[in-house]
């Protein structure tokens, strides 16, 4: 056993304290309940943010709907609005029942957060949102902006000749540098996005040709996002997207609470006790889940369970929530590669503010590794014609780590959720991106499911 100081302690002594990690550091799947998990009447006082910021989120995303509208075609069908769909994906359902040997109670359903205009991910919520409030901002300090104006004057020759003497930078495993820069570019501004070494090269290509600058590194996302933050903050012009500590990201992976709330009342789902709703998360710094967890926990209340997950060498949120230093603790500190295909979620240390806002709202995290990524993505193509990139897959084992685990059992009964509630239970899997990856990655990831 190592006798490596880690933290102030020995991994032995961790590992007393947490038998958890001793799966983690060997880079294992592992099924975790978070212990600090309380109603949400119990942490009230708790919040950093209400409703009511989250509907001054969504009011600022409708008036830009029509500016949005005109700058992306793709957008007009529904004036503007940046959402997804939800879909029911019973074959899946059965597939993955037979897979894990265990029958699926409840209705498995997919949020197609991967065919997200503009940028097909989560992070066309969040990131756009940033550069779209900051664009406001600025055009209202310079007399463009007042009182009920059309949104659309944004797009004129002033407002690009305004916003060019400004810069928007984010570092980025990808996604997020994907909508940071396709909007910034489209507004007019210089957008710079710092990349880090698992970014994928058609990400950085596809950046390129929408005229975004991409700053390439040799480590891992928090080198990218230290790096561009210490260049940001030496030219006052440039506005820093800061994926670990930004608070309008996180509102705008908030407002998918709100759209979701209509979309299953129009599904004619119900959700409150008797009908839970199970919500599995793809997590990387954790802005994107965390932003819907929070979003979900004000609409829903106790009617919805969270639970985020990581890749087995990537679990930096996981190990955040777990030890309860947050931002202090870095996979590398147990031993951990932070080397992964799921490059979204390929995170080394995870974002202290999110996991200090969301450390009693989340229900769990459990952990899963490439090669089951490899086999969830081959058997979704397979069953429902849907391709997710690798890291949007993450979700998929959830409803059987909640049903089929010791962990997961002992939830269901701690929340009073039965056999027979289950069976009017709702599983939501987050699709976090894949509709803009090229055909060929979509072959060759679809080929590495197979034997070898």
């Amino acid at each position: 056993m190592s006798t490596q100081n880690i933290h102030g302690r020995t991994l032995e002594e961790w590992m007393n304290l947490h038998p958890a990690l001793a799966r983690i550091v060997k880079a294992k799947e592992v099924v975790w309940l978070n212990p600090k998990y309380q109603s949400l009447t119990e942490n009230a006082g708790q919040r950093p943010f209400s409703l009511e910021d989250i509907n001054k989120a969504a009011a600022r995303l409708r008036r830009f709907q029509p500016l949005i509208a005109e700058l992306f075609p793709e957008t007009t069908a529904d004036d503007g609005l940046i959402e997804s769909s939800i879909i029911q994906v019973p074959n899946m359902q059965s597939a993955l029942s037979q897979t894990y040997n265990t029958e699926m109670p409840g209705k498995l359903w997919l949020k197609a957060d991967h065919d997200l205009p503009i940028a097909g991910s989560i992070k066309a919520r969040g990131g756009v949102y940033e550069v779209l409030k900051f664009a406001e901002q600025l055009a209202g300090e310079n007399g463009m902006l007042n009182g009920n104006m059309d949104y659309r004057r944004l797009a004129s020759a002033d407002a690009r000749r305004l916003f060019s003497q400004y810069g928007v930078a984010v570092g980025s495993t990808g996604n997020l540098g994907l909508s940071i820069g396709i909007m910034g570019a489209k507004l007019g501004f210089r957008a710079e996005v710092h990349m880090s070494s698992d970014a994928k090269e058609w990400k950085k290509e596809k950046l390129r040709s929408v005229g975004a600058t991409v700053v390439e590194y040799d480590e891992d996302f928090s080198q990218a996002v230290a790096e561009g933050r210490k260049a940001a903050e030496e030219d006052p012009h440039v506005h820093f997207v800061d994926d670990e500590w930004s608070r309008d990201l996180f509102m705008g992976y908030a407002v998918s609470a709100l759209r979701i709330k209509r979309q299953l009342e129009r599904a004619h789902i119900q959700v409150d006790r008797e009908h839970p709703l199970l919500v599995y998360l793809p997590c990387g710094v954790g802005g994107g889940p965390g932003g819907v967890t929070f979003g979900l926990k004000q609409v829903f209340g106790d009617a919805v369970h969270c639970f985020f997950v990581e890749p087995t060498e990537s679990p930096a949120m996981f190990l955040g929530l777990l030890t309860g230093m947050h931002e202090k603790v870095a996979v590398d500190d147990f031993g951990l590669s932070n080397r992964t295909a799921a490059d979204g979620l390929a995170v080394g240390r995870p974002s202290g503010m999110v996991g200090k806002i969301i450390e009693t709202m989340v229900s769990g995290v459990y952990t899963v590794d490439d090669g089951h990524l490899y086999q969830l993505l081959q058997q979704l193509w397979d069953t429902e014609s849907i391709y997710l990139e690798p890291s949007a897959l993450a979700g998929f084992p959830g409803p059987f780590n909640l049903l089929g685990t010791a962990a997961g059992q002992t939830y269901c009964e701690h929340q009073g959720i039965d056999e027979r509630t289950l069976q009017k239970a709702t599983h939501l899997l987050w699709g976090t991106g894949g509709s803009m990856v090229p055909d060929d990655v979509k072959r060759a990831d679809y080929e590495m499911a197979k034997p070898k």
